[in-house]
């Protein structure tokens, strides 16, 4: 009989939650005092969104991320809704555009000015207008631009291209109809080509958005769902909920069959919901408790038993909402691997909570911060509704690191192609056809592109060795110094290398120009 470990080695055991100082909350917040089941805030790289109390209709707040501490009780509102504010969501490719819903039964994109707001904002750029009931529910989609799924209590799911010109929109481009009852949660898989749902008939429906048809349904009667979601790329989903005790409940079932779920257990018996988040970076799961003041959070595995217990965040302090800080716009520096913004009502404070990794090195630590997504759409809305499914695109989080996935824009494929074929030509000792051959107009063309493109990069260069100069810079004495100096060395090598490539495509390019003008001399 083989001897197992009780222990499992994990890089994240020892994760902790960490609040923030009182000078970095957002102090003076009216909050909203509305029931409804949602987060009621969200955050990007530059703002938090906040909905807020006010009379006659709906609006929320619109906080640049570094303006801490008091909130000025005059300070201007987002209040273009008749009704009360439900959701509220950002694009996830512009982080000055905001999605909202509400009671009133339309749904509003708005654009926030890149500087401070002065006045209230009321007019929306574009106006969703579809729902015959109130929109309790918003969700972009994670790889295309500009789509946009909303949810409402006529029990409809509608998806809508904002790719239009026209600021009100009264025809989605599909209609999801497969809900009997409200749907309570939405999320899609990580190439946005499924779409699972919690409704308030208790099932988790698993959906293919662009056809409308219902893949799988899971109708256990001992877990009643509230919210779902999908765990990554490792085909599974995460349900919160209640058992039949009326406990709060957790269920990780297996995406191609939910007829039973692979796991279920009951936490404690509390009221509030349960809100799940997924980090697909690091495979943790987190469990924020609606009511109270408790952050569990776990680990993935592919294997049994699924769901590893590491710890639990606590705070006397209740949290009506929770904002979630997209991982771009986390402090590496410091470890931090998510970041929470809890609202706190009975104090009108909201208050980051940041999940830090103890370590000791103060360098970038690669193996807790993988590729992730960034803030690029990996399609267009058209090709999404063609039914293109792509992945979204990767960055790197390490200071000063683009998108892997983008190519430099001086890097043209077309003058390599046509290279190959002339040489080709070439090769088989025969004259090139006229149509292979270039005229002269495009040749002097690609010439002086060639040579805009050789000062550009000796700009670029020149910037980059006056920036790093080791005869004027003195040695690094830090690890950390010592890295960003090995960093910018392997970059400038980069650029030099792309610098020798484009020279080399502009030699080959001169020497068949030059043996097609001896061929055509020799000819006559």
């Amino acid at each position: 009989m083989s001897w197992h470990p009780q222990y499992r080695s994990s890089k994240f055991r020892h994760v902790y939650g960490k609040a923030a100082s009182k000078e970095k909350c957002y102090d003076c917040v009216p909050i909203t005092r509305n029931v409804h089941d949602n987060h009621f805030c969200a955050v990007n790289p530059h703002f938090i969104a906040v909905v807020t109390e006010c009379a006659g209709g709906g609006a929320f707040l619109v906080i640049p991320i570094h303006q801490t501490g008091k909130l000025d009780p005059h300070y201007p509102k987002i209040c273009g809704h008749k009704g009360s504010v439900l959701d509220i969501k950002w694009n996830p490719f512009n982080d000055f555009v905001i999605a909202s819903c509400s009671e009133d039964a339309t749904v509003k994109i708005w654009d926030i000015p890149k500087h401070l707001l002065t006045r209230n904002v009321t007019s929306p750029k574009k106006e969703l207008l579809g729902h015959v009931r109130r929109v309790g529910l918003i969700e972009w989609h994670p790889t295309a631009n500009n789509i946009l799924f909303s949810s409402g209590y006529d029990y409809k799911i509608m998806i809508w291209n904002l790719d239009t010109k026209e600021a009100v929109i009264s025809n989605p481009v599909k209609i999801l109809d497969a809900h009997k009852d409200v749907v309570l949660s939405m999320s899609f898989n990580t190439d946005g080509s499924l779409l699972a749902t919690a409704c308030r008939d208790r099932k988790i429906r698993l959906l293919d958005p662009r056809a409308g048809t219902v893949l799988q349904e899971a109708s256990y009667k001992s877990h009643r769902v509230n919210k779902v979601l999908f765990l990554g790329n490792v085909k599974k989903l995460f349900s919160t909920g209640t058992s039949r005790w009326n406990n709060r409940q957790i269920a990780l079932w297996d995406q191609n069959d939910l007829s039973v779920p692979l796991l279920e257990e009951d936490l404690d018996g509390s009221s509030g919901l349960l809100f799940p988040f997924y980090d697909s970076d690091t495979h943790m799961l987190y469990v924020v408790g609606k009511g109270d003041g408790n952050i569990r959070y776990y680990e993935i595995s592919p294997e049994k038993p699924y769901l590893n217990y590491l710890m639990e965040y606590r705070s006397h302090l209740p949290q009506k909402g929770i904002g979630m800080m997209p991982k771009r716009g986390l402090e590496v520096s410091a470890c931090e691997i998510f970041r929470f913004y809890k609202l706190i009502p009975t104090k009108s404070l909201i208050e980051p909570i940041s999940m830090i990794v103890p370590r000791r090195s103060e360098s970038y630590q690669e193996d807790i911060y993988p590729l992730t997504t960034g803030a690029q759409p990996a399609l267009t809305a058209q090709e999404w509704l063609n039914g293109v499914n792509k992945g979204p695109l990767l960055v790197s989080l390490r200071p000063g690191s683009g998108a892997v996935n983008s190519l430099p824009q001086f890097l043209e494929p077309e003058p390599l192609m046509k290279t190959t074929d002339l040489s080709q030509h070439q090769g088989r000792g025969g004259r090139m056809p006229l149509e292979d051959m270039q005229k002269p107009s495009e040749i002097e063309d690609s010439r002086k592109q060639l040579k805009v493109e050789e000062k550009l990069l000796k700009n670029e260069q020149m910037c980059l060795s006056n920036g790093f100069d080791i005869f004027e810079c003195p040695p690094p004495k830090t690890e950390n110094e010592l890295l960003q100096m090995f960093y910018r060395q392997q970059e400038e090598i980069r650029r030099l290398r792309e610098l020798v490539n484009q020279r080399d495509i502009q030699i080959k390019q001169l020497e068949l120009e030059l043996r097609n003008l001896c061929m055509d001399t020799g000819s006559y």
